[in-house]
């Protein structure tokens, strides 16, 4: 088969050439296997991106990448383009750990050995326990030249939500703030449109498009009434699951509802709520076909840890959390957020009255404070955004009256 050329490189460089030792070709080479691995953004759930490439003579000659769960692998879609016997001086490189377990599709391991590659390039090591490191291994046991670790915090990164599900067996849920630099996110009148650019509007949707859910609160839906969907620049629109916190269905007493109750994707809603809520307003979301969760709780606020448990249960791997500030919050309180998502506007409101993102803790010392950690950080136009793993002080002290515990 022909050969494809690589994506620009520094103006002078070759693939191979001299100018460009074997790090510097290893991480160009590497950053094309995680664009081809992002061309299964969303689509992979609840398994990982994986992008895959093969060279020969300083030229690609092959690439893949896992488009879809239960889809073929990225060694193997890759494999299968080369077309033929790989040639001595031939190398795979791949984001994630090749697997050494058969599986839906056989393992990776075996078809690599298969196929005559002697050298292999990887990122990130399988974050599962019990295999990570085993693929390596066996392809070094069988003689083939393994690199590992080359750019790993990025393929690493590529999979926050799987490496989440996958280690602890359970969503990872997320939240997204857009804020002032004062962190408010509404002036004290409640007008909040828009405080941050297009550009960081649009990587939300970004983000949205890789989540299987996306969560709001019902003051939100009732305000906004939000389609909780993802619309691409370059895509079509796309709808993940819709969940509407609302434990005492508000949302529902009135006659004219909430678009995401009645448009064409209402069978990708679910309304999470109470006993609380009466079951007439269930019954009446089911005859809509939109789906309902009535979860336990002994007053009107569903319990996030039992809402973790139902997502896994569903297999629903991650979560996106876009508001409100209060629903949010309560995730902190809770200690349930896993990931944040901040972005920062320059704007200044400078008064006590405008709304705040985060409340309900009592932090008297920096000690105390919730951290991000592995923070990442983008510019997007004049915003700038701020995302990490929350990291919880050992004791946290909560204000019981912002959350009416009292």
């Amino acid at each position: 088969m022909g050969r494809m050329p690589m994506p620009p490189e520094p103006a002078g460089t070759r693939l191979g050439s001299p100018r460009m030792n074997q790090l510097e070709q290893h991480e160009t080479c590497m950053r094309r296997a995680l664009e081809l691995a992002r061309r299964g953004w969303g689509d992979t759930h609840p398994n990982p991106m994986v992008g895959a490439l093969i060279t020969e003579a300083g030229q690609v000659v092959a690439e893949g990448w896992h488009a879809q769960d239960g889809g073929e692998h990225a060694e193997r879609a890759a494999l299968g383009k080369l077309g033929c016997a790989a040639g001595p001086d031939a190398t795979l490189y791949v984001t994630l750990e090749p697997c050494s377990t058969p599986g839906r599709t056989g393992a990776c391991t075996e078809a690599i050995l298969a196929s005559g590659i002697r050298r292999v390039v990887v990122g990130a090591t399988d974050p599962n326990p019990a295999h990570a490191g085993r693929g390596l291994e066996l392809l070094r046991a069988a003689g083939v030249e393994v690199v590992d670790g080359v750019l790993e915090r990025d393929c690493t990164d590529l999979n926050l939500i799987f490496n989440h599900w996958i280690t602890e067996s359970a969503p990872l849920i997320a939240a997204k703030a857009a804020v002032t630099l004062d962190g408010k996110i509404a002036c004290r009148t409640g007008d909040s449109k828009w405080i941050t650019g297009e550009l960081a509007r649009a990587d939300v949707h970004r983000w949205r498009r890789l989540f299987p859910s996306i969560a709001v609160g019902a003051k939100t839906i009732l305000q906004d009434n939000p389609r909780l969907t993802a619309r691409p620049a370059d895509g079509a629109e796309w709808c993940p699951w819709r969940f509407v916190f609302d434990g005492l269905l508000r949302t529902v007493v009135e006659r004219n509802l909430p678009g995401v109750y009645t448009d064409e994707w209402k069978h990708r809603t679910i309304v999470v709520t109470t006993p609380h809520g009466g079951m007439g307003y269930v019954r009446k979301l089911e005859l809509l076909g939109v789906k309902v969760w009535v979860l336990p709780s002994p007053n009107q606020r569903v319990n996030l840890p039992d809402f973790r448990r139902r997502c896994a249960t569903e297999r629903i791997s991650g979560v996106y959390f876009e508001g409100g500030a209060q629903l949010v919050s309560e995730l902190v309180r809770t200690r349930q957020l896993d990931y944040l998502f901040a972005y920062r506007a320059p704007v200044l409101l400078a008064d006590e009255k405008a709304k705040a993102m985060f409340n309900g803790l009592r932090t008297e010392r920096l000690t105390s404070a919730v951290r991000l950690t592995d923070v990442r950080h983008d510019t997007f136009g004049d915003d700038q955004l701020m995302r990490g793993r929350t990291v919880y002080p050992e004791k946290m002290q909560t204000d019981e009256t912002v959350f009416g515990l009292g």
